[in-house]
């Protein structure tokens, strides 16, 4: 194997292996002016939680989306508080500074999506008791219209306003793009990577993929399509097809989706673009629906019931729908000139006749819509079962991307939203675990099922491409496993993306000339 250090100059090989991870999560993320330079008076700690989204924030306390709404519309700056986030207050997630939440990890619903969106945010700060218009932290109560700050990177929610510096990235936008220096060795560091490893985005509408690209990603590695229903309208139409169970809201369907999928494709022209199909947690999706109907669909533990691959084949009708509104959107670029290359991906399969149900649907469906060859189909491997049979489901995909977010919580039997503080944090602070697992890889347990799994599916099906698409795929140490483990690729957050090229490539330079 040719040694992939070669056309690298011995300073450009240093530049990648001396660049700090914190210079760049510096350069991608505001924080607070110190007290000194801001002028800024004495800080009053109000709490501590989980640092889930980097980034500092300062503004006015807006207690649930209404609120936060409402003050957006006075041109207050936002910090949504909300016990936990979901779907249902994604619009006003967008126009917040940043979020506060009294429960959830690092893979709960606010992180997620506040790190896609490079929105600090606080979350399982467990305690504060969040009431209908303001929040409490013992005996001091927080009313809506009280000036608050959060430290994504820290976890730390203080009293009051404080100064922010604006010149990171996700302060300003993409336009005003990292520093020269830090563009310069990140491009080193690709040349370095080239043809051996990839960074990919977790991104699932067109302004976060262009944010992605612009960041280095090199396609797009998971599209989350149940976050394109995101909106109050969009919601509704979901909400209709699963609970009526008709067909009369399909074609609203197809159209929201087609059009999302066209501006995916094009902000990624030339590059693959992932799509996962439907996986939508009932407790998430069901949220503000008519009570009474929602009812029979109402389950005890919705991260381990009806969804992603099961809910596509106890309504098949929504995952034809989707590939009707993939195959339309690709059609569409390519007769108006664009090159999309489009993937699509199953998600919580656990068997191989599931795998193959869904294998067939997608197929008929592409078919049926008349829009050339099929794209590469494949599997989320997201179940210690996959993990274990990933011999026999190889065969019937042309790829396979671990989903390190539930099969975390599958190993470990850690709910990914219940125990960061209660659990995950005592745990840590004496000793019985070294990392918090949602953060970083568990490469003695989670890492041993996957390497279990790249050995049975490249021994059915050599060569077999397979990445990282959980939040893991942005950590540094997990990046640095993925690497010796083998597989192909990562995809992380947008804002993650300049951190997981860098630490590919310092793994890589660690490691030596050979993978």
């Amino acid at each position: 194997m040719a040694d992939v250090n070669a056309g690298l100059s011995t300073r450009q090989r240093q530049a990648i292996a001396e660049l700090s991870v914190d210079a760049v999560l510096d350069a991608l993320h505001p924080s607070f002016e110190s007290a000194s330079s801001s002028g800024a008076g004495e800080i009053t700690a109000l709490t501590t939680g989980m640092g889930a989204s980097p980034g500092a924030a300062s503004g006015l306390v807006a207690v649930g989306s209404q609120a936060a709404l409402d003050l957006a519309a006075q041109n207050h700056t936002v910090i949504l508080v909300a016990t936990e986030t979901t779907p249902a207050d994604v619009a006003a997630m967008g126009l917040s500074a940043g979020i506060l939440t009294a429960r959830g990890g690092m893979a709960s619903h606010a992180a997620v999506v506040a790190r896609g969106w490079g929105i600090p945010a606080v979350c399982d700060a467990r305690e504060i008791t969040v009431e209908s218009d303001s929040f409490t932290v013992g005996d001091l109560r927080i009313g809506n219209g009280t000036a608050i700050s959060i430290d994504g990177s820290t976890g730390e929610v203080t009293l009051g306003g404080r100064e922010v510096d604006g010149s990171a990235v996700a302060g300003s936008g993409p336009v005003s793009g990292l520093p020269a220096e830090i563009t310069e060795v990140l491009g080193w560091a690709d040349r370095l990577m080239a043809g051996r490893f990839a960074v990919l985005a977790n991104a699932d509408v067109a302004p976060d993929a262009t944010m992605a690209r612009a960041l280095g990603a090199q396609g797009i590695g998971l599209c989350r399509t149940e976050h394109m229903f995101l909106q109050p309208d969009r919601l509704e139409i979901v909400q209709d097809v699963i609970l009526s169970g008709h067909d009369d809201h399909l074609d609203d369907l197809v159209a929201a989706q087609q059009t999302d999928f066209g501006e995916l494709l094009a902000a990624m022209d030339g590059l693959a673009v992932t799509v996962r199909l439907l996986d939508a947690p009932m407790h998430e999706f069901l949220a503000g629906a008519d009570p009474e109907a929602a009812a029979p669909w109402h389950e005890h533990n919705p991260m381990l019931g009806v969804r992603g691959v099961r809910l596509g084949l106890l309504r098949p009708e929504l995952y034809e729908a989707q590939v009707r509104a993939l195959a339309g959107a690709v059609a569409d670029q390519r007769s108006s000139g664009g090159d999309p290359h489009a993937e699509i991906m199953i998600p919580l399969v656990s068997t191989t006749e599931e795998l193959a149900a869904a294998v067939r649907v997608v197929r008929r469906s592409w078919e049926e819509a008349q829009a050339g060859p099929a794209p590469p189909i494949g599997t989320m491997i997201e179940t210690p079962r996959a993990c274990l049979i990933a011999g026999q489901l190889a065969p019937a995909v042309d790829f396979v991307s671990f989903g390190t977010n539930d099969l975390t919580q599958m190993v470990f039997g850690f709910s990914r939203d219940d125990t960061a503080t209660r659990v995950i944090a005592p745990y840590l602070a004496d000793g019985l675990l070294s990392v918090d697992p949602f953060a970083s890889l568990d490469c003695d347990g989670v890492g041993e099922l996957v390497k279990s799994a790249l050995v049975g599916g490249r021994t059915a099906s050599p060569g077999m491409r397979a990445g990282i698409c959980g939040e893991h795929g942005g950590d540094p140490a997990s990046i640095e496993f993925a690497l010796r483990a083998g597989l192909d690729y990562v995809s992380c957050s947008p804002y993650r993306v300049p951190i997981a090229r860098l630490s590919a490539a310092q793994a890589q330079l660690a490691s030596g000339p050979e993978r």
